[in-house]
């Protein structure tokens, strides 16, 4: 006899599951999606790399939260027609703005894969934790670190350079700082880093409760390097004055030029004054991969934790940060916090210790393991570090197209993969016409460098992270500023410029 049902108890097979009622439609729409997004990024080339959102665009999205179901095929229809024509770009080889890595075919299919199996890799024993753990010793043999090194996958760069903010602080101050703050003893940390580093180091004092004004930026040499000598000299003068100098951060690849630090040097200098040797390699960190380059990132091998991105010059789909640190125990002590929900046992799901939560503030973490495991298996180093050497070699080519155009002027050393530059004018508008001129070319689609200010002199800012960008993308660019130029200085039209590129036939 079948038992009556309670009232507010669900019924077996509930219309309420969030499973598709029809499994062939949507493997035959799921289909679709994904040979559209092959399409999109196989004829990448054919679209503006950037586009305006026109106003009646950006109005779609101020609509209220939906109550009631869409049918799906809508809502991809809308994906289609109102998102991803309006996209950043960083998949298009013209995009040179920022340093953002194009992704790759590889990479989108392993996102896919990942989101089926919708692993959370807070902790337990499962196979994606070893994945990530694969990852791990693949960083640490590349950056020869020791094997009690440690890793852990976070959003990006930003995020692991405070994580190694707070290994460095627990390392200084112990455990204790985690329970009574940073006050007192704290209070007379201090912190450096060079003037050219990024700004999300500062950031991360201030996120650690340091405060930004513990953080020293120390001036730079003509190749935009950290002064080391200046950089001893400022350490002594915080100790002479009471202070304890807990932590230096190296930039392996600044964020205007692409300089790296001497950080052979910099690490001896911690090492001889018992400083944490922290390393923003954003991006630059993986051109260790590059027999061409990895010399000159010599120290990087000393480093006590190491910051990167495998989305940048790792081609991995965002997002993918990383933070690698020597010594695990101390890595862990800056995070670990057990719980009795968090039970580790020694069999079953529960088993695996130490978690990933151990590593880091996140619980909740999704397989970003996954897309870095499949891009490095398919791709393999050496081909991805051959990749990397021809983005700087790119870079050379425009550098050598600047210095052979009498109208345009080189503002910074090329150092890896990044051109700083502009259109030469009467100095009292050359800032505000380089502007127009970079905002006159990511609105025409036909490339997206942006800007940046050295020396006080605003700068045409270009980027050559993508792995698609090639020679014919280069001369579209130069070929821009001269042209837009050109019309600014006259003070002709500029066709396209303020307005919506039709999109290619």
């Amino acid at each position: 006899m079948t038992p009556a049902r309670r009232e507010g108890s669900p019924a077996s097979g509930s219309s309420e599951t969030l499973d598709p009622k029809d499994w062939g439609e949507i493997r035959a729409l799921g289909h679709r999606m994904l040979d559209d997004m092959i399409d999109y990024v196989a004829t990448i080339r054919e679209r503006p790399v950037w586009r305006p959102i026109p106003d009646e665009v950006r109005a779609r999205f101020r609509a209220e939260l939906p109550r009631q179901p869409s049918d799906l095929g809508d809502v991809y229809r809308e994906f289609s027609d109102f998102i991803a024509p309006y996209a950043t770009g960083n998949v298009h080889p013209g995009f040179m703005g920022w340093v953002h890595g194009g992704g790759t075919a590889v990479g989108m299919l392993a996102e896919m894969l990942a989101a089926g199996l919708n692993a959370n890799l807070g902790g337990r024993d499962h196979i994606p934790i070893e994945v990530e753990r694969q990852i791990v010793e693949w960083t640490r043999a590349m950056f020869r670190l020791p094997r009690e090194a440690s890793g852990i996958f976070v959003t990006g760069t930003s995020m692991a350079n405070l994580m190694a903010v707070l290994v460095a602080r627990t390392a200084a101050l112990g455990q204790i700082v985690r329970q009574h703050g940073v006050g007192g003893e704290g209070a007379l940390l201090a912190a450096y880093t060079s003037t050219a580093a990024h700004g999300c180091v500062k950031k991360a004092m201030d996120l650690s409760g340091f405060g930004s004004d513990a953080l020293r930026s120390v001036e730079v040499d003509r190749s935009h390097r950290v002064d080391v000598a200046a950089l001893r000299a400022q350490i002594a003068r915080d100790r002479e004055i009471g202070l304890k100098p807990f932590l230096v951060v190296g930039s392996a690849g600044t964020v205007d030029i692409g300089a790296i630090d001497d950080l052979a040097a910099l690490s001896a200098l911690c090492r001889e004054e018992k400083l944490w040797f922290h390393v923003d390699g954003a991006y630059g960190a993986l051109g260790v991969l590059s027999p061409v380059l990895a010399p000159r990132l010599a120290g990087l091998e000393n480093a006590d934790s190491i910051a990167l991105d495998f989305h940048k010059w790792g081609q991995v789909p965002y997002d993918a940060g990383f933070l690698i640190v020597r010594d695990g125990k101390r890595h862990r002590e800056a995070f670990s916090a057990p719980a009795a929900y968090l039970r580790r046992e020694t069999r079953g799901l529960a088993a695996g210790s130490p978690w990933p939560c151990d590593l880091g503030p996140d619980l909740s973490r999704g397989f970003r393991a996954l897309k870095t495991w499949f891009t490095l298996k398919a791709y393999g180093a050496e081909k991805l570090g051959a990749m990397i050497e021809r983005t700087c070699a790119l870079a050379g080519y425009l550098e050598a197209r600047i210095l052979a155009e009498p109208r345009l002027e080189l503002l910074a050393p090329v150092q890896l993969n990044i051109v700083c530059f502009r259109y030469r004018a009467d100095d009292a508008h050359s800032d505000t016409l380089n502007g127009d001129i970079v905002a006159d070319i990511q609105e025409s689609g036909i490339s997206a460098p942006s800007t940046t200010v050295l020396d006080g002199r605003l700068a045409i800012r270009a980027a050559i992270v993508n792995h698609r960008t090639d020679v014919v993308d280069i001369d579209a660019l130069v070929s821009a500023v001269l042209d837009f130029g050109a019309r600014r200085s006259s003070g002709g039209p500029v066709p396209g410029a303020g307005r919506c590129p039709r999109p290619a036939a």
